[in-house]
């Protein structure tokens, strides 16, 4: 498992990176099918993974002065609540329904990849601080639900919804995807030992290792790569792991029906 589990910390270190936070939607499915992790033990793995290596990732964008505080407190705070929501909420779904609800988001991710939102340096008119904060509750309940880290919703978010120009959304979503990650992990904590399953914390720390420093060999890679025909290769990518995934879980999801 441990060879797999190397592979696989390099690989989303290396999407992440290539593409940006959204690299990290990897994270979820290769800890359940590459690794074997239980499915609520691979969300809260997850929330810890994709919460340092944002964490380490934002203190580059903080020292050049390319993180929003403003924005981080008005969409980071309210989505650090919706963070602990979600993953209070994940104690009553069953596994199968949080991974239905990762593979809709995956296809989502997938369409925004191939074809992204026009997205400009070009500073818009902000929304009204508590518009922003709904924003924030909605991705932060998404992210502790299902273990991402909405690096894919939060910067077209930023962008399109709250005016920082893309530069700054990046650096901002990075500490907002942090901040989202780590309350969702805490209150998973409390979940998972009311489950009697616990975490591998050695795991967490290899590929949490191995996602930052396979992310600067990314960085590098993407200097000299082609962003847009990555986005979609990775796309069309995500569209087999959401298809691999509602598949797989086909026979519980018609029992329900």
């Amino acid at each position: 498992m441990m060879m797999w589990a190397w592979i696989g910390a390099i690989l989303i270190g290396i999407s992440l990176g290539l593409l940006g936070s959204g690299g990290s939607i990897l994270t979820v499915p290769v800890l359940i099918y590459w690794v074997g992790l239980d499915e609520k033990v691979a969300f809260a793995s997850s929330l810890a993974i994709v919460g340092l290596i944002s964490l380490f990732s934002a203190l580059r964008y903080a020292k050049c002065n390319s993180v929003d505080w403003r924005t981080v407190v008005w969409f980071g705070l309210p989505g650090m609540v919706g963070a602990v929501l979600g993953a209070h909420l994940a104690g009553y779904l069953a596994a199968w329904l949080q991974l239905l609800i990762f593979a809709i988001l995956l296809l989502i991710a997938a369409v925004l990849m191939f074809r992204p939102l026009k997205l400009t340096e070009d500073v818009r008119v902000a929304r009204a601080f508590w518009q922003v904060a709904l924003d924030g509750v909605l991705v932060g309940v998404i992210t502790g639900l299902v273990g991402v880290g909405g690096g894919f919703l939060i910067i077209p978010a930023l962008v399109l919804l709250s005016g920082l120009s893309m530069s700054m959304a990046v650096g901002s979503s990075l500490v907002i995807i942090a901040m989202n990650s780590i309350s969702g992990f805490w209150e998973y904590l409390h979940l998972l030992d009311k489950l009697n399953l616990s975490l591998d914390w050695q795991l967490i720390a290899l590929f949490t290792i191995l996602g930052i420093a396979g992310s600067l060999v990314g960085h590098k890679l993407a200097k000299h790569l082609p962003q847009a025909a990555l986005r979609k290769i990775f796309s069309v990518f995500l569209v087999f792991i959401g298809v691999f995934i509602l598949w797989h879980n086909l026979p519980k999801i018609m029992g329900v029906i």
